[in-house]
């Protein structure tokens, strides 16, 4: 009696009836298909269709067929679990690829974190000291700053991004640009007012670009000036705002009780209570704008920075108004709300401008950051960006506005 041998028990890959009409074989009535024997003489395959399921039978007719097929079938089985198994392999690879991407990602970012928070509260303790300390402390300290922020800006001048499209000044004008922008907020506060100074500087400095050697191009002087103007000009004013505003805050409740070996009561001055206003509001600014924006950003404010969004802006602005506010009610200056809420304002608008313009400098530039003077945050001008036109805009309303309004 014949032996039947079922394909399904040995796992054989499914082959459809529209393969199976690739092999000669004609289909007939009774629902049988048969091999041609006179081209596979050695066995027989059926496939019988029992009810709604198909049977496939080989009629074993030599015993080496059946041993052959089941070799084949062996193999070919063999071969797809290899094929799966080297599959998987590559996919746990490619998974734990991933994984450890991700994860030295997150330590990257943690480790950036943990250097901007560290360098942060170190740079605003400093900072507060000096601006405490007022006076040549002040002025010195803040003259080295304005020296490596000059210094960073006519690198970027000199970059390959923006030296693409102009010609940049020698370098040893920037030099001297730099050592010109340090002396400025020195010749403030010995004179008292920088105009002269900042005239002079300029004259020298474009007639040493006009004669200098093979052609002198616009591009040169117009960075220079620029330099000399944003580096030096407008960082002044925080010296006039913090040592020139000499008239005592009469009604601040910490002058009342500072001691009388730092100042007693009359260190506390209209300079220092703005300056202290002015530099929180805008540490309030830049942080509720990175929380805000964080956390609701998604309308981009400017192709400059496209990571500022206008949700973080307005929430920016909300938190640098109610920290004005609220110093304000602590000193008692300004004593007017409005004048206090209008403060604040402007603190806002200085900032973000002032952000804005050292960000397409960098642009095009081609690089991220101005330096890497301070660990997580860059350089010097990362960092005081915001403070650039601030200084000025706020001298000018304490100095202009206040009085009007008897405030």
């Amino acid at each position: 009696m014949a032996s039947f041998v079922e394909i399904g028990r040995y796992n054989v890959i499914p082959l459809s009836l529209a393969s199976l009409c690739t092999c000669p074989y004609r289909p007939t009535l009774n629902k049988t298909l048969i091999f041609n024997q006179k081209r596979y003489p050695k066995f027989n395959l059926r496939i019988v269709f029992d009810g709604s399921r198909p049977m496939f039978r080989f009629r074993q007719s030599g015993i080496s067929t059946n041993r052959h097929f089941i070799v084949a079938v062996a193999r070919a089985q063999a071969d797809r679990l290899d094929e799966d198994n080297a599959r998987e392999e590559v996919d746990k690879g490619n998974n734990l690829l991933v994984i450890e991407d991700s994860v030295s990602e997150r330590q990257q970012k943690a480790s950036q974190l943990k250097k901007r928070i560290v360098s942060g509260l170190g740079i605003g303790i400093s900072f507060g000291g000096i601006i405490l300390a007022g006076g040549w402390v002040f002025t010195v300290a803040f003259a080295a700053a304005v020296f490596v922020g000059a210094r960073e800006y006519f690198e970027l001048v000199r970059s390959r991004g923006i030296t693409a499209g102009m010609t940049p000044p020698p370098r040893y004008v920037s030099r001297v640009c730099s050592v010109i922008c340090a002396l400025m907020p020195i010749l403030t506060l010995y004179f008292g007012q920088i105009d002269v100074s900042v005239t002079s500087a300029a004259f020298v400095v474009a007639t040493a670009l006009l004669l200098q050697r093979g052609n002198p191009r616009f591009a040169q002087l117009s960075s220079t000036m620029f330099g000399l103007f944003y580096c030096g000009y407008l960082p002044c004013f925080w010296v006039k705002l913090r040592c020139g505003l000499a008239a005592p805050a009469l009604n601040t409740r910490i002058g009342a009780k500072w001691p009388v070996l730092l100042g007693g009561q009359a260190h506390w001055t209209v300079g220092l209570v703005a300056t202290l206003i002015s530099v929180s509001s805008i540490i309030a600014a830049d942080t509720f704008a990175f929380l805000g924006g964080k956390a609701f950003g998604r309308t981009q404010l400017t192709s400059i920075s496209p990571k500022k969004t206008w949700e973080g802006t307005i929430v920016g602005l909300g938190g640098c108004i109610a920290t004005s506010v609220a110093l304000s009610q602590i000193f008692r200056w300004p004593t007017s709300l409005l004048s206090a809420v209008a403060f604040g304002f402007l603190n806002f608008f200085g900032s973000v401008f002032g952000d804005l313009t050292e960000s397409m400098i960098k642009r095009d530039a081609g690089v991220k950051d101005s330096g890497s003077l301070i660990p997580g945050h860059g350089g010097v001008l990362d960092r005081v960006d915001s403070y650039i036109f601030t200084g000025a805009l706020a001298y000018s309303f304490v100095k202009t506005f206040l009085p009007l309004y008897g405030v």
